[in-house]
């Protein structure tokens, strides 16, 4: 792919984007049917039983704020070779393929330094599984905890075994939260996706923030639910991320790059925004 100019404004990007990445689902990407890779429908089983607004307030205060370990982002990344995540049907390579596959499409479409480096990380916090977390509290699509689920989540029959099914208060459309209060004020399912925020926090621009943060939150980025809970800070930071998920998700393919031949960029890139060693 040769490099384009890169664009002025979000807007001129979502136009570009949209006429050279597919848009959906049945051009094969997100496929979730009797079909999808073995272990995928049991991952989401799992996911949707055990994300309860008791264990998200529970596991937050094991790792926030970050204190388990320091170490540097190739550390981390060395780590990711050897993770395949089981909650996505796409593609089997290891997370680095994933990563670098995503920055490269970024950076080939001109797009700034940040934004480069918001693909090659994204998925970073994914190191959860360095420290026994199970991966169903740690990858797959997030949603609000203690409010009603969407039907527009990834298999939402599982949610009837969820034991908030149980607490009427939790399945109001609000639930615990004021409409419009934004999402820093609301629970989300805890995986890779909010532990990462809160790594990087210090190091990354706003924008990368949400990218990193409300990735894996399909349901809102791509269904437009949960519209009620948003302020408009919300809202306008969502072209963002919805700008992301083009390179995330449809840069997809099982061809891995190369990545000895990438990694000198990219290590070099990882030292503009990062010290040797952080808190995870």
């Amino acid at each position: 792919m040769q490099p384009t100019q890169p664009l002025h404004n979000i807007d001129e990007w979502d136009d570009d984007v949209r006429q050279r990445y597919p848009q959906e689902d049945e051009d094969g990407f997100r496929n979730y049917n009797d079909d999808t890779r073995d272990g995928v429908m049991e991952f989401y089983r799992q996911n949707h039983v055990y994300q309860t607004v008791e264990f998200n307030q529970a596991i937050r205060k094991t790792y926030l704020p970050p204190k388990t370990r320091q170490m540097g982002i190739w550390e981390a990344m060395d780590y990711l070779n050897q993770l395949v995540d089981d909650s996505d049907p796409d593609i089997e390579l290891p997370q680095i393929a994933h990563a670098m596959q995503t920055a490269e499409a970024i950076r080939a479409d001109g797009h700034p330094d940040w934004f480069i480096l918001t693909g090659l990380i994204h998925d970073m916090g994914k190191v959860l599984c360095l420290f026994d977390e199970p991966q169903w509290a740690v990858t797959g699509d997030t949603f609000p905890v203690g409010c009603a689920w969407s039907q527009k989540i990834v298999y939402p029959e599982f949610f009837a075994h969820n034991p908030d099914a149980d607490v009427a208060h939790y399945q109001t459309e609000c639930g615990i939260y004021e409409r419009g209060c934004g999402l820093d004020n609301v629970l989300m399912s805890w995986g890779h996706d909010e532990y990462l925020y809160h790594v990087v926090k210090p190091y990354v621009p706003e924008e990368a923030r949400y990218m990193i943060r409300f990735h894996s939150f399909y349901a809102a980025h791509r269904e437009a639910e949960y519209d009620w809970l948003m302020n408009d800070h919300d809202r306008d930071m969502f072209r963002w991320v919805r700008k992301f998920n083009q390179y995330d998700l449809y840069t997809k393919t099982d061809v891995p790059p190369d990545v000895a031949g990438l990694t000198p960029y990219y290590q070099e890139l990882v030292a503009k925004f990062f010290p040797d060693q952080i808190w995870w």
